[in-house]
């Protein structure tokens, strides 16, 4: 498979970036050029280069973005299902907001950190906040 393998030409600073494979590699949280090495040293800190292909990752501004995007989808994701199942079956409030808030809280932590890796991806595709830069 070509994301697990490094490229051994470095890219002049004008090569073109594919943006779908770099955000499928930051999505699932692996460093946008070699897609290998692993893009966060923890939950949700950035690594400041990558320990396979060296690339530096210090220069992303993911900041609010990956937060607003996780409740934009979770919240467009539950909201009809929590319509659907009080009109289906009428569940206890109690039982329905338990229910919802696992729900909320577990989808909510699993695409925290795969949509910031996506959102650092799509800033080194795009070459935005120094990415592909000389500096």
């Amino acid at each position: 498979m070509k994301d697990t393998q490094v490229d051994p030409m470095p890219q002049p600073e004008t090569a073109e970036r594919e943006l779908w494979p770099t955000v499928w590699r930051g999505f699932r949280r692996k460093c946008p050029n070699c897609g290998s090495g692993p893009m966060l040293k923890g939950y949700l800190k950035v690594r400041d280069h990558c320990p396979v292909c060296r690339e530096d990752l210090h220069h992303h501004r993911a900041d609010d973005g990956p937060a607003y995007l996780t409740i934009l989808i979770v919240g467009h994701l539950l909201a009809p299902v929590m319509l659907a199942s009080y009109t289906a079956w009428q569940p206890d409030p109690l039982v329905m907001f338990t229910g919802f808030a696992i729900g909320t809280v577990t989808l909510s932590l699993y695409l925290l950190p795969r949509l910031k890796g996506a959102l650092v991806a799509f800033q080194w595709a795009r070459r935005m906040h120094g990415f592909g830069s000389s500096q």
